[in-house]
């Protein structure tokens, strides 16, 4: 199975590094509408990149906002997991305590009857 992962990740190597030579050559990036910037008096010059830059670019900004919208969303399932494995565990410490440390018998019927014994 660790071959299978490690030709397919040799394969999409190549893919991607074919697809950036393929798309080297260099295109404009403005940062701002031509109208937009002009009405808030900003004069933007406009990048130039090559084109594979850009598409990773965008690929690598929409999976960061992906993962944060999702951890941020996420994030009330992981408090109510956090208080359920807190209940968990003072349930588990409850159980583990002996009558000794209680103070009294283990139960309440059988010390009634020890006692009138």
């Amino acid at each position: 199975m660790r071959y299978i992962k490690y030709v397919f990740l040799a394969v999409l190597a190549v893919l991607l590094i074919t697809v950036a030579l393929a798309n080297r050559a260099l295109v404009s990036l403005h940062l701002l509408p031509q109208e937009l910037s002009e009405v808030l008096g900003l004069s933007t010059e406009p990048l130039q990149l090559p084109l594979f830059v850009i598409v990773v670019g965008g690929i690598v900004a929409g999976l960061v906002i992906g993962f944060i919208w999702e951890w941020l969303r996420e994030m009330k399932f992981r408090g109510t997991a956090s208080k359920a494995a807190k209940l968990q565990k003072e349930v588990d410490q409850l159980r583990a305590a002996t009558p000794a440390e209680k103070g009294g018998q283990a139960d309440d019927v059988l010390a009634l009857l020890e006692s009138k014994a």
